[in-house]
């Protein structure tokens, strides 16, 4: 209709504010979402860093322990009676491996 033409421009002007600022808050929306998903994921990458270096000093305790352990067993070994005594023992073989084993 030519009757309302300064009406119906404005009204497409309206529809692009609108729409522009429609726009405008979605991606604001969206780049805050994003933002929050960084964040999640870095703290999270904060957390298996900690448990990481966690788990890594705990490796090292106990390979500190094992070797102690097995030092003390080495240490047992040489002094127990029950080892020293071939009587106790009996001789087993197996694929050509002679192995001590108590009676």
């Amino acid at each position: 209709n030519g009757l309302f033409p300064l009406f119906q421009g404005s009204d497409i002007s309206d529809r692009k504010v609108r729409r522009r600022e429609k726009n405008r808050v979605a991606a604001q929306r969206s780049r805050k979402k994003q933002t929050q998903k960084a964040d999640k994921l870095h703290e999270e990458y904060e957390c298996l860093e900690q448990e990481n270096s966690s788990l890594k000093k705990e490796i090292g305790k106990l390979t500190d322990e094992l070797k102690h352990l097995s030092q003390v067993l080495k240490d047992h070994e040489q002094i127990c009676p029950y080892l020293l005594c071939p009587v106790n023992y009996v001789t087993v073989s197996r694929m050509a491996d002679s192995v001590c084993l108590p009676r």
